[in-house]
């Protein structure tokens, strides 16, 4: 069945959605959490050549902790921190939520929008496609492991 093809108008990839969830800031701050692994205040006043004040980035880092994306470590004086999750899980769990509530069975029924993902896969690749029918093989075979355990 043909399907009209449309895009939602402003729509982006989704480490694009994730990090867009976050202030200006908060994007740069994590992005250079990620390069470096792990940074401290300081070394981050020194990245962003002492453009922010040392108490702005400090808050901000602080929001981005308490907002569960980062972990700190006190070192000294001064906080270490690390993201919690690599931008590839942040758009998985992304992607999961998506997904979950578009197959919401409360809502409506599954089948359309699992027709719709078959096409797109097949439409792209078929190699793509013959991915998805081995991970659907694996996933049934976990679940039937699990069931007899």
């Amino acid at each position: 069945m043909k399907v009209p093809r449309f895009r939602l108008r402003g729509f982006k990839r989704l480490s694009e959605a994730v990090l867009d969830s976050l202030g200006e800031l908060e994007q740069k701050a994590m992005r250079e959490v990620w390069r470096r692994g792990e940074t401290s205040v300081g070394e981050l006043c020194t990245a962003f050549s002492e453009t922010y004040a040392y108490t702005t980035l400090m808050t901000t880092l602080d929001r981005l902790y308490k907002k569960g994306l980062l972990s700190r470590r006190k070192v000294g004086r001064a906080f270490l921190y690390t993201s919690l999750y690599s931008i590839e899980e942040m758009e998985r769990g992304v992607a999961q939520d998506v997904i979950s509530k578009l197959l919401d069975t409360t809502i409506g029924r599954a089948e359309p929008v699992l027709a719709c993902i078959v096409d797109s896969v097949s439409d792209r690749d078929r190699d793509l496609l013959d991915e998805l029918e081995r991970l659907v093989r694996e996933k049934k075979a976990l679940l039937d492991r699990e069931g007899n355990d």
